[in-house]
């Protein structure tokens, strides 16, 4: 029998509703104001205040930003730093969570410590350079992804993932005649596309939003990122892109960083509606067994 909801409990959805509204609005507000302010007349941003709609549409900004060919080239930079990155991370992350996973690895246990040990400490920022210079990557965009090459964590949850999979399936494909390598790409890893999928996610969004990195080890300005680029532009306060500078009156400073910051938002944005079906479910798996 169902019973109706007393008043209390009416009390207390209404109060957690408009909670759950008020958190939405406010991770939702500074976008949208983002977005608004890079399609306002400067007119309507020289008066400052709030702008959520905008009175007097212009797209001035935009036309700005695209006039010059820094801005799509770093687009182009952290395109290639996040799928070839992406790609890296999860071939070298699956490659030895593989092995760990199985229990009659030998020194599987001090290898994990290792692993282990990696969370907790580090070398420094100092440390890392002199490494990242010793093998002669500064300058180079493999200077941005091979040194981050394993997550620790997503390499012990990854692990986790491997050692739910049924050690039959495993059997049936060596009685088929595959190696290690191919029931690692044939079974193990088709079987785990939510882990796959989710993971990537994080290296993907990682490399994207990345900007220290290549300001420690890139000199080269046609070598940055959108990341460095929009940091050159917002927190600097630079009023110019690559060679251009503005020189019009139908545009303003703040509109052409929020134009920046909506054009280098925009392509990671469009990754989840993809990724979404499988992040949920791959999040929780492999997080049982240690």
């Amino acid at each position: 029998m169902i019973h109706d909801k007393t008043l209390g409990n009416r009390i207390f959805d209404i109060i957690n509703h408009m909670l759950l509204l008020l958190i939405a609005l406010i991770c939702v507000l500074p976008f949208v104001y983002v977005v608004a302010v890079s399609f306002a007349s400067p007119a309507e941003v020289a008066k400052g205040g709030l702008i959520l709609w905008p009175k007097e549409w212009s797209l001035a900004s935009y036309r700005y930003i695209f006039s010059t060919d820094t801005l799509f080239r770093s687009m182009l930079v952290s395109i290639y730093i996040t799928v070839v990155g992406t790609f890296i991370n999860l071939l070298f992350t699956s490659l030895m969570a593989y092995p760990l996973a199985k229990t009659q690895l030998r020194g599987r246990q001090i290898i994990l410590l290792g692993v282990l040990f990696t969370m907790l400490f580090g070398g420094g920022m100092i440390p890392t350079y002199f490494v990242v210079k010793a093998l002669h990557l500064t300058n180079s965009l493999w200077a941005l992804m091979i040194p981050s090459a394993i997550s620790a964590f997503n390499l012990i949850v990854l692990k986790n993932f491997f050692q739910n999979i049924p050690d039959g399936l495993e059997d049936s494909a060596r009685i088929d005649g595959c190696n290690d390598v191919g029931v690692l790409f044939r079974i193990v890893l088709p079987l785990s596309l939510p882990a796959m999928a989710t993971f990537g996610l994080f290296y993907a969004v990682g490399h994207w939003n990345q900007f220290f990195n290549a300001i420690l080890y890139i000199n080269d300005n046609r070598m940055w990122p959108i990341q460095v680029l929009l940091r050159e532009i917002v927190i600097l306060a630079q009023s110019s892109i690559g060679d251009t500078t503005i020189d019009s009156a139908d545009i303003q400073p703040l509109t052409i960083r929020m134009a920046v910051i909506v054009f280098a938002t925009i392509p990671i944005l469009m990754v989840y509606p993809f990724l979404q079906k499988h992040f949920a479910k791959g999040v929780m798996l492999g997080s049982v067994k240690g």
